[in-house]
């Protein structure tokens, strides 16, 4: 009886978004998870803001020149982790908890091999992936140190999204936040500590370890929480079949992050051949962006999690109500964050360069604006994709990532060396337009496909 009241006891703890009014439980879920993205976002800035200031402009454009291989190896890491979470999403959803501790302790065994394997296939290639991305001569070596360490540091980003995912799997999005604050806070204060002496490489070794500080303190709490699961000695053994599902909804989702990427690496490219100046632009119009991103990025992680518990409970009718309730949310905050960027861009610039840097200042400028006024687009992408995800149909944000890809290269290929850089500000936008055209299509077929398959007319 005992053991009964408290595993009713933990399940009131997480967040079941299966009842409820969707609205609520979607802005009440999500609004944590923009908080910690926020603060993600934040001391992402601070390297930038700190190199930027304390060591000029070519150690900004080393950093920023580094952007698309980041994402590109590191959106695969963290894809792959929101993957994982998705079949323990739904068997939380649908309150199967043999299945739930083997999705658990699976995703454990995957993300060991795989942040093994990556992290040393990709040190080994680091140098030959900036000449590919045919860095200058000029920033070439800061831009070495910089992103080598911090592929040094992607076993503590599977172990943080690891933890974080299956956490908000069970509708705790406010634990792994605290926890991400707290890494970011000690992260500014390495920042300034150890950027002058090590130069662009004390920005990389604060980031790991701060993100290894937040990695730890989430699996310690993480063991606390699940202990009313009884995990016992069989729990942990290795389920390939379990190891195997994980892979089938993970993969997918980190290559789509990967396949997206590639277009970056395309687009950056021709921007690296525009010399110092744009590609410090890039970077300081990038870090902006982003930071303004994060409600696209916190409503897509919602969806995950609120389709994959609702489609586990079979409620598909909460799933449309959900996704539309969403998607005004997202085109009331593009709207409202354009008008920001109009205001304010130039002043925004100047956190990254000094004011004397009128030219660098203007192009900038430019980037945030030509992103800014399709941000409606990047709100469709975020929110349909995630949801087509946790409804488990992940091999569809290949596709969609496949689009955006196609779209960035013709950018980088075409479009940049002949328009020049109003085609580098507006190669993003266009490759959300494209993926929009895939997967508003997309979901209406997968809703129609779950209706037969779970006989709901």
């Amino acid at each position: 009886m005992d053991k009964l009241k408290h595993l009713l006891q933990s399940l009131n703890e997480s967040k079941d978004l299966t009842q409820g009014s969707p609205m609520k439980l979607i802005l009440n879920f999500g609004l944590p998870l923009l908080f910690g993205l926020v603060f993600q976002q934040f001391y992402n800035m601070v390297d930038s803001v700190i190199v930027g200031q304390k060591l000029g402009t070519n150690a900004l454009a080393a950093v920023g020149s580094t952007g698309c291989i980041n994402f590109m190896i590191l959106g695969f890491c963290i894809g792959m982790c929101n993957g994982f979470a998705i079949p323990v999403a739904q068997a939380f959803g649908a309150k199967d908890f043999k299945s739930l501790k083997k999705y658990i302790t699976s995703c454990v065994w995957t993300s060991i091999f795989f942040s093994a394997l990556i992290t040393i296939v990709i040190c080994i290639m680091t140098s030959q992936i900036l000449v590919w991305l045919k860095t200058p001569d000029s920033i070439m070596k800061d831009a070495y140190a910089y992103i080598f360490v911090i592929f040094l540091g992607i076993p503590v980003t599977f172990l943080y999204n690891m933890t974080s995912g299956i956490l908000r799997s069970l509708g705790d999005s406010i634990t792994p936040v605290i926890f991400l604050i707290l890494s970011s806070v000690l992260n500014i204060i390495l920042d300034v500590l150890l950027v002058i002496p090590m130069g662009v490489r004390g920005a990389a070794v604060a980031t790991v370890i701060a993100q290894s500080v937040s990695g730890i303190v989430c699996l310690i709490y993480m063991i606390r929480k699940l202990a009313y699961l009884d995990f016992e000695k069989e729990d942990w053994y290795f389920n390939l079949s379990a190891c195997l599902k994980l892979c089938g909804m993970g993969v997918p989702m980190g290559l789509q992050y990967s396949i997206t990427a590639i277009g970056s690496v395309i687009l950056q490219s021709a921007v690296n051949d525009m010399g110092e100046t744009y590609v410090a632009a890039v970077a300081a119009g990038t870090k902006i962006s982003m930071f303004l991103c994060c409600p696209f990025d916190a409503m897509g992680s919602t969806m995950a999690t609120y389709g994959g518990q609702n489609v586990g409970a079979k409620r598909l009718d909460r799933v449309d109500a959900g996704l539309k309730a969403c998607i005004k949310i997202g085109v009331l905050y593009a709207i409202l964050s354009f008008v920001i960027l109009v205001i304010f861009g130039n002043k925004l610039s100047l956190l990254f360069v000094k004011k004397t840097e009128t030219e660098l200042i203007h192009y900038i400028y430019i980037f945030i604006i030509g992103n800014s006024a399709f941000y409606i687009a990047l709100a469709l992408v975020n929110i349909v994709r995630f949801m087509i995800q946790g409804l488990g149909y992940s091999t569809f944000a290949i596709i969609a990532g496949i689009c955006e890809m196609i779209a960035r290269g013709i950018a980088g290929f075409l479009l940049v060396p002949h328009f020049g850089f109003i085609c580098v500000a507006l190669a993003s936008p266009f490759a959300w337009i494209m993926a929009d055209i895939f997967l508003i299509p997309a979901y209406l077929w997968v809703m129609k496909q779950l209706r037969k398959k779970l006989s709901i007319v």
